[in-house]
């Protein structure tokens, strides 16, 4: 309804325009010319106070795409200064008519444990959740993940690579992952998974901040 508002009122604004520009233009004439006079000249000189403005970076907390690596974009959280900034690899997935479908989000690990990336992979709520998460690179080595929770945003499942699976996905071409829709338990939705750039946006990610 806002948004409807929004749109009513701006399309006034626009429908305004010409008719006030029409009320001006009449017999504006000497209007013109005056004002063409009164530039006159001030274009060689600029005034010293004016201000050029300053570019403005991310504020601490806040979130920016820092770089893109083909069909990966390396999405980072501005920390507070002197600390670095926590960066994770993301793709947005789409279906075979380019409807945006999931989110995967792929981020380092602290060393020391079994798996060296986590990824958090968000599909929509109307997923049959029993049926779980499949993942599998270039067809093979297919694996299923557990959904953790669901919010507004969608049902997520949280996973763990290990260095081996890191390195499927530095090798492969192309993963998939596959849901099943709660309203059709029959069917699956496989879902596309590109794999270029993914290298130099796994080099390039981080740990988690706070990790």
């Amino acid at each position: 309804m806002h948004a409807t508002l929004r749109s009513t009122v701006l399309a006034a604004l626009l429908l305004q325009t010409p008719f006030a520009l029409a009320q001006e233009s009449d017999g504006t004439t000497d209007t013109t010319e005056d004002a063409a006079e009164a530039t006159e000249g001030t274009t060689e000189e600029a005034p010293s106070d004016l201000a050029l403005g300053e570019p403005v970076g991310p504020q601490p907390g806040q979130a920016y795409v820092r770089e893109t690596f083909v069909d990966w974009s390396l999405r980072c959280v501005k920390a507070p200064e002197g600390q670095p900034d926590a960066c994770n690899l993301y793709q947005l997935l789409t279906n075979e008519e380019g409807l945006a479908v999931a989110e995967f989000n792929l981020f380092r690990l602290p060393e020391g444990g079994r798996a060296i990336a986590g990824a958090n992979v968000v599909v929509p709520l109307e997923t049959l959740l029993t049926q779980q998460l499949t993942i599998a690179v270039d067809g093979a080595n297919a694996r299923r993940y557990p959904f953790t929770f669901c919010n507004a945003a969608g049902c997520v499942a949280r996973i763990g690579l290990t260095a081996d699976e890191v390195n499927e996905f530095k090798r492969g071409v192309e993963a998939t992952v596959r849901v099943v829709p709660a309203a059709n338990p029959d069917a699956e939705v496989i879902l596309p998974v590109s794999l270029s750039g993914f290298t130099a946006g796994f080099e390039a990610s981080t740990t988690p901040a706070g990790e």
